[in-house]
């Protein structure tokens, strides 16, 4: 099993994210890239209300060009939940030609395209055979037959996150995909809540961030489902009952995926995210992991990553995820929580 990283322009002064993958090149399999100031599954990295970043192009391609010449594989990301206007339109045709023209040009070409929309799937399997075509774990592609019905499209899924902890159902899609031909990946530290009712709203607010950052918008009110149930204490053990996997856990899961995701585009320390997972260990606050971590919510309490009973993963893995039923997690949340002031 090796990793998907997303990249990051720059991580601190001290060191470039080339200098994290040149470090951990063994482990990692791809790199995942935005283009830009276009849309996708995160804010824009070159553009910030209105003020361009004029070096960052120059800059990313010169990174790509040092990272595939490890050996790396690139994964370039149209995973926006939403294309406005031009969402079947020739403009983003174009546009999405022109970009991973421009890399073959300049780093050689790109390896998979990771897409939310139908229509870039189908122009990157029209222009370019060659690239792999991969749904984004924001599709939500929960189900065999919902892989099937778009089996023209793509060559391969990341797995709806909220399965991450039902391995029969797991091994299922996986014997269906060996049959198929296609190929699964899992995101493996996601903080976001297990079936989140405000996901496709929250994506949709990031594919447009740009026109939110410059409107009027209603004061004193936060538009995410977690941060708000995150306020009161007695929801803190749902924390608990969400995606994500601990390192320690990741084993599990090597017949299933050979590649997994790290979300580290917007973490504030990848080079820890990463080396957690690789050597498959974590001293430390479980919570900072994960993007988001929602460490700041339960200050000065952490979640202590060593604190967790050994039939964590057992329970968790084969359990009925009728979380409204069981008590289990909010037992393991007593224990696992400690304050750090104490």
């Amino acid at each position: 099993m090796k990793f998907a990283v997303g990249y990051q322009a720059t991580c601190s002064e001290a060191e470039s994210f080339v200098d994290i993958v040149g470090d951990y090149r063994e482990g990692i399999a791809e790199v995942y890239f935005p283009w830009g100031d276009m849309p996708s599954g995160r804010a824009a990295l070159s553009d910030q209300r209105g003020y361009t970043d004029w070096q960052w192009q120059q800059r990313l391609e010169q990174d790509l060009t040092t990272i595939k010449s490890m050996g790396i594989k690139l994964d370039l990301l149209f995973n926006a939940n939403c294309y406005g206007g031009r969402a079947v339109s020739t403009y983003l045709e174009n546009r999405v030609a022109s970009v991973i023209e421009h890399l073959g040009k300049v780093v050689e070409g790109v390896d998979t395209v990771t897409t939310t929309s139908l229509a870039v799937a189908r122009t990157v399997k029209r222009y370019f055979p060659d690239i792999e075509v991969r749904a984004s774990v924001n599709m939500r592609m929960g189900s065999i037959r919902a892989m099937d019905l778009v089996s023209g499209l793509f060559d391969g899924y990341y797995v709806q996150r909220d399965y991450n902890r039902d391995m029969s159902y797991l091994k299922e899609i996986r014997t269906w995909a060996d049959k198929a031909g296609k190929r699964l990946y899992m995101l493996a530290n996601s903080g976001c809540l297990s079936f989140c009712p405000g996901q496709i709203f929250h994506d949709n607010m990031v594919a447009h961030e740009q026109e939110i950052d410059e409107t009027v918008n209603i004061a004193g009110w936060t538009p995410h489902v977690c941060w708000n149930l995150l306020r009161h204490r007695e929801n803190w053990h749902k924390l608990l009952q969400n995606t994500w996997v601990r390192p320690e856990d990741l084993h599990i899961y090597e017949d299933l995926f050979p590649v997994v995701k790290l979300a580290t585009r917007m973490h504030a320390h990848p080079r820890m995210v990463i080396q957690a997972y690789v050597e498959r260990c974590y001293r430390g606050n479980l919570l900072d992991l994960f993007e988001p971590g929602f460490s700041p919510t339960l200050a000065p309490y952490v979640i202590d990553n060593e604190r967790f009973p050994e039939d964590w993963y057992e329970k968790t893995s084969r359990c009925s995820h009728r979380c409204e039923g069981c008590n289990y997690c909010r037992e393991v949340f007593k224990d696992v929580l400690i304050r750090m002031d104490d």
